[in-house]
């Protein structure tokens, strides 16, 4: 018999709720210190995740969580892009 394939876990940055990987937004600060949204997730460097809650993502915004969790300065077109992974809906109307 085969053991189940083991589902890798990862915890927001924000809230702190644990989810499977796949189920959160990746961003990565990569070895050249480049910060950006990583939506593939395979991108090399140290990375950090988010879930798709709009009230934490604003959370993670106000505080600038992700600064301190990348130790490294994020800029706004990052936060930018990731409010259009978390609300496409909205990005439509403009």
């Amino acid at each position: 018999m085969q053991k189940p394939k083991k589902i890798p876990m990862r915890k927001c940055a924000g809230c702190g709720v644990q989810l499977p990987k796949r189920e959160l937004i990746r961003v990565v600060r990569t070895p050249e210190g480049e910060v950006k949204a990583d939506p593939t997730g395979k991108t090399g460097g140290r990375g950090a995740y988010i879930c798709g809650d709009l009230k934490c993502f604003e959370r993670i915004r106000k505080t600038d969580r992700l600064s301190r969790v990348l130790e490294a300065p994020v800029g706004s077109e990052v936060y930018d892009a990731l409010a259009a992974i978390i609300r496409p809906e909205e990005q439509d109307g403009q």
